[in-house]
């Protein structure tokens, strides 16, 4: 009853017919863990990008805005500030994403406030244009109110 060393199976020894089939079970959980994972950290990514970018565009708006002369090239700098902010980004502002509103007295008054508000709406990753809407994008706003110079001479 003696068999050869060949012949003999060990205790512990996987079935002949279950090799490589660890392979492909990891191969297969692999991807079906690792491409939700993949864009779930892309899509919020591309979200933080986008409030970096308008938290960016409303502070160099109010800026802009705070320091012109008057409030025709006022509404203007503010726009060039948003639009350049954005652009350092790699976002495009929308026609109406930007709002400016003075508070406390007429816009450029000595010790008055300028309130800018910029929203955006981000779309989500590699979903087609033919299915974009609300459900398909992520709104993104930011404000902020720059003070008017007290000290500055009336326009």
């Amino acid at each position: 009853m003696t068999r050869s060393i060949r012949a003999q199976r060990h205790q512990g020894d996987p079935p002949a017919g279950d090799a490589g089939s660890a392979l492909v079970e990891f191969v297969t959980l692999t991807v079906l863990l690792l491409v939700p994972l993949v864009y779930l950290v892309t899509t919020a990514l591309r979200v933080q990008q986008a409030s970096f970018a308008v938290t960016t565009a409303a502070r160099e708006a109010g800026r802009a805005f705070a320091t012109a002369d008057n409030p025709g090239l006022a509404r203007t700098r503010a726009t060039a500030a948003a639009r350049l902010a954005l652009a350092d980004h790699g976002l495009v502002l929308p026609p109406g994403a930007l709002v400016v509103t003075c508070r406390g007295g007429g816009c450029l008054e000595p010790g008055t406030e300028v309130a800018v508000d910029v929203r955006l709406t981000v779309a989500l990753p590699l979903i087609p244009q033919v299915f974009e809407g609300s459900a398909t994008s992520i709104p993104v706003a930011a404000w902020h109110v720059a003070p008017v110079d007290r000290y500055r001479g009336s326009t």
